[in-house]
């Protein structure tokens, strides 16, 4: 199962940490990348990548690689296409940190039999090949959906990808992970950004900002056009967890105008963090992919906070 090439479409911080990973854990790994600049860099510290989208296709179909796409939303038809074309029988994975949108553009293009969404949840305000790392991943969740359609093969494809990359595997429905993105990384998006313009007008703000304001902007510090895919892709599940955002700060203003407190937010919200330091991760090792009812035995394993921390046994496997 790990000898399995991986194709890496995009080499931003994302695709290009995955490529160094993947050939840090043995594999063998190729990419492509629009940018001569970005290819260039990638040849110049010894990986394999080419500016030609359709060389990289072929060579995949030839050697039935797993194929992950690691470009920003608005790119993912262009993509799906030149693959439907070129190697549409190729095991197919993403690394977007929407899976909803994905899913329906892959089941657009008629190739949703091999796909297994997937998102990694590491990043930094940093993009393009130069800001890649192998360590990205370490230790850090990635999802790997296991909706309806999900074939067993692929999906442990896709989570033995992860595991060569020292993640924990986290199994989710797509449209559950949505919701969730948006509460912990879409919703923090919108925010930082707010905090960001708040303190950009007063100039004093920026002279004094230590600690909180770095921690509480870093993310803006993001590319605004991958900050506005991530966040437009999800406007479904990220409407409510914006309004439910306004609603406390609203209820907080309300409160210290009457009564010059801001307790039950501050309270709430540092009784919620609490939990988060404790929260346990079983790691889930008793189910077998492919038997009858996996998929909704993962999906509530993961949705109940357990991780996969090595490879889970495949029906009819001999390994």
């Amino acid at each position: 199962m790990t000898n399995t090439p991986v194709c890496v479409v995009g080499l931003g911080l994302i695709g290009g940490s995955l490529m160094r990973a993947a050939a840090a854990a043995g594999r063998e790994v190729f990419g492509y990348n629009r940018s001569l600049e970005a290819v260039a860099d990638a040849k110049s510290d010894g990986f394999d990548a080419t500016e030609n989208l359709d060389e990289a296709l072929r060579r995949a179909a030839d050697c039935n690689a797993l194929i992950v796409l690691a470009v920003p939303m608005p790119a993912l038809p262009l993509m799906l296409g030149h693959i439907r074309e070129t190697a549409p029988e190729c095991p197919l994975t993403d690394v977007t940190s929407v899976k909803g949108a994905v899913l329906h553009a892959v089941s657009k293009f008629g190739l949703l039999r091999n796909f297994v969404g997937g998102h990694p949840m590491a990043g930094t305000a940093h993009s393009g090949w130069s800001a890649g790392d192998a360590r990205l991943f370490v230790g850090a969740p990635w999802v790997v959906s296991v909706d309806d359609h999900v074939d067993a093969g692929v999906w442990s494809l896709v989570t033995q990808l992860a595991l060569d990359c020292h993640a924990v595997v986290v199994p989710a429905r797509s449209d559950e992970h949505d919701a969730a993105a948006a509460a912990i990384s879409h919703l923090p998006h919108l925010f930082a950004e707010t905090l960001a313009v708040i303190a950009g007008e007063v100039p004093l703000a920026f002279a004094l900002a230590a600690g909180s304001f770095r921690d509480g902007t870093r993310v803006a510090a993001s590319a605004p056009d991958l900050v506005r895919a991530m966040c437009e892709a999800n406007a479904d599940q990220l409407l409510p967890a914006l309004e439910q955002g306004i609603e406390l700060l609203t209820r907080a203003k309300q409160t210290l105008t009457s009564t010059g407190s801001v307790a039950d937010l501050v309270e709430t919200g540092h009784a919620a963090r609490m939990r988060y330091d404790s929260f346990s991760r079983p790691e889930i090792i008793t189910t077998v992919v492919g038997e009858p009812n996996w998929r909704a035995q993962l999906a509530a394993e993961g949705r109940a906070g357990g991780v996969i921390r090595s490879a889970l046994p495949v029906l009819g496997s001999q390994e």
